[in-house]
């Protein structure tokens, strides 16, 4: 689904800002919620940026460029959560004040599981690339 949103909006922004103009939407949602703390922030700055250098040194008018700037873009949607690794204590905090009774103990082996999520991490990678290419495909963009 994001990459057909990635691909169109890389055909209307024929420079630099895709990424910055997507990323920056969502930032602004989720700062408006109150859920942009520190590693959100930096995650999805330095994602989008790595974004925006890619498709500027493969050619912003290229399927290269395109293709694999989409890869730093597809994981800043791993930014939010973010917040489990680096903040593990105020993230079972909240989790206590907003969620369900027990919500803390269920995330507490998701957290401490860190090879899974290395694992969903580098699978993330092939997904965002066949993403992008039959976004490619059905949208017929050259």
């Amino acid at each position: 689904m994001f990459a057909f949103i990635y691909l169109y909006t890389c055909s209307i922004i024929r420079g630099f800002g895709a990424a910055t103009a997507l990323n920056g939407f969502i930032f602004v949602l989720f700062l408006i919620a109150g859920e942009a703390d520190i590693a959100y922030v930096i995650g999805t700055i330095v994602l989008t940026a790595l974004a925006e250098l890619i498709r500027y040194f493969c050619g912003y008018e290229t399927k290269k460029g395109v293709r694999w700037s989409f890869v730093p873009f597809a994981l800043s949607f791993f930014a939010y959560t973010a917040h489990w690794w680096t903040d593990t204590e105020g993230s079972l905090a909240a989790a206590v004040e907003e969620m369900r009774p027990g919500y803390d103990q269920l995330m507490i082996p998701v957290i401490n599981n860190v090879p899974v999520l290395i694992v969903v991490i580098v699978l993330a990678i092939p997904i965002a690339i066949l993403g992008m290419c039959m976004a490619e495909k059905r949208l017929q963009f050259v």
